[in-house]
């Protein structure tokens, strides 16, 4: 036994179909996975694609931890804008829908858009308590669903790119049991990896496990970049990590999926390695 279970993002295959790659993830010995929200992927507006994706996943008795949430420039629920904050905020309420419709654990969102910078101080705290008042409502939402909503720490050169801005937004939120999912390769860009796993660890749910080296976000396999992973394994430990482990990984140019699955095999197996280091008296 390992001490968390490890999965695989299908995020490596967004711009193929989630039905023609989710029977070679389950063959390859993951059973544990987190969906991709990439329209080419699966459209989580399309009601009988989803519900053509939960059925699929059952019958290969795949769990489904988590639904990454879509998220780009445009989907902004700290838009000054109001018409702007509610088209994007229903964007990620059909995502919680489609999530629940698929029997899947957890959405993950990321509490901004895809925008670079920090705008001066008074539309920063705008931005930030419009955010708020959007993430009451979905947290609401997937409350009612029964899908539980965690928030991802983004790179750092975008709006709210920092633990600490994340760590307002959760204490912003009314529904108690929202939480945090570490991506590990964001941290590490941003230097905070250090102290995230402390911050963070009363709120910690899920682990985006990649690796980079320092300069861009590369997603690549754990122990192919910089991370000290034996080190965050046992940070996690010590603070008594429950979660999963999803290797949200990039796929190589014109890499075939049976490659890039071995390549994910083979980081759950390093990680799998030093989790058995873990497993003391």
């Amino acid at each position: 036994m390992t001490p968390w279970p490890i999965g695989l993002s299908t995020g490596c295959f967004h711009h193929r179909r989630f039905l023609d790659v989710i029977d070679a993830i389950r063959h390859r010995g993951f059973d544990t996975i987190e969906v991709c929200s990439f329209p080419p992927h699966l459209d989580y507006h399309d009601r009988a694609a989803v519900t053509e994706a939960g059925t699929r996943l059952r019958a290969l008795g795949l769990r489904a931890a988590s639904f990454h949430a879509p998220f780009a420039d445009r989907i902004d629920i700290t838009a000054p804008d109001p018409a702007a904050r509610h088209a994007a905020v229903q964007e990620l309420l059909t995502a919680g829908e489609a999530a629940a419709a698929m029997g899947v654990e957890t959405l993950v969102l990321h509490p901004g858009p895809e925008r670079e910078g920090r705008p001066p101080e008074s539309e920063f705290l705008e931005r930030m308590r419009h955010a708020a008042d959007s993430l009451n409502e979905v947290a609401a939402r997937c409350r009612q669903l029964g899908v539980h909503l965690v928030l991802e720490n983004m790179l750092p050169h975008l709006l709210f790119g920092h633990i600490n801005d994340m760590m307002y937004l959760l204490g912003s939120i009314r529904t108690c049991d929202v939480g945090a999912c570490l991506d590990t390769g964001h941290a590490h860009l941003a230097r905070e990896l250090p102290t995230v796993v402390h911050k963070l660890s009363g709120h910690l749910h899920l682990v985006h496990a990649n690796d980079n080296r320092g300069d861009r976000d590369d997603h690549l396999p754990p122990g192919d970049g910089h991370i000290d992973w034996p080190w965050l394994l046992r940070e996690l430990q010590s603070h008594r990590f429950q979660g999963t482990l999803i290797l949200e990984l990039a796929s190589l140019p014109h890499e075939s999926v049976p490659d890039m699955l071995d390549r994910a095999h083979r980081a759950r197996q390093y990680l799998e390695g030093l989790m058995h280091g873990l497993e003391g008296p």
